[in-house]
């Protein structure tokens, strides 16, 4: 349920702001574009970067951590991204949380999996995944029509994320891979 959530948040942030940039800043469309490839490129060394700091901390924890910065997105466009120039600082921080927050969350779901259900498993995954996706642009675009402005919607997002932060916060990964049969040695929890 927590993956579901955040991922929701995660993926409304991906599906508006282009729009929020183009509307609130008035960036032109090939400045979008050069900043969607810079994201997709620093995404791919977030990946990296998570995957090290999840070796560390826990994939867990790791994840949290992404909840907290993904959260601190949402605040940074809302009260400080006026300029053009802060939007290319903020696709950074995306990219770098991006990729991280995605792959280790499929990653600590794999683990809590029981051998030879992997299949059920995700197509369980994928199916829930599409079919709460509409959560986060019904309350993006709710939150618009409501107040007017983007910038007021686009603060909205942090419920996603604060949300997915406490529930997964109250998951024991180690009660989850031993439930699952899966041998919680030699893992960061």
């Amino acid at each position: 349920m927590a993956y579901l959530i955040y991922n929701d948040g995660v993926q409304t942030v991906i599906i508006v702001s282009t729009a929020f940039a183009a509307d609130e800043l008035g960036v032109a469309t090939d400045l979008l574009l050069i900043l969607v490839l810079m994201i997709q490129f620093v995404a791919f060394f977030g990946a990296l970067g998570f995957g090290r700091l999840a070796q560390r901390t826990g994939a867990k924890r790791a994840i949290l951590i992404s909840l907290i910065i993904w959260s601190g997105i949402v605040i940074f466009a809302y009260a400080l991204l006026y300029e053009q120039w802060q939007l290319f600082v903020l696709g950074f921080f995306v990219a770098i949380v991006l990729g991280g927050s995605q792959a280790l969350s499929r990653s600590l779901f794999s683990q809590m999996i029981p051998r030879d259900h992997e299949a059920e498993y995700f197509g369980f995954y994928e199916i829930s995944e599409r079919g709460t996706s509409w959560l986060g642009p019904l309350a993006f675009a709710l939150a618009v029509q409501a107040t007017g402005s983007q910038r007021v919607a686009i603060v909205t997002l942090i419920i996603f994320f604060v949300v997915g932060l406490l529930l997964l916060s109250l998951v024991n990964v180690r009660k989850a891979m031993l439930d699952a049969g899966n041998d919680p040695s030699g893992v960061v929890i």
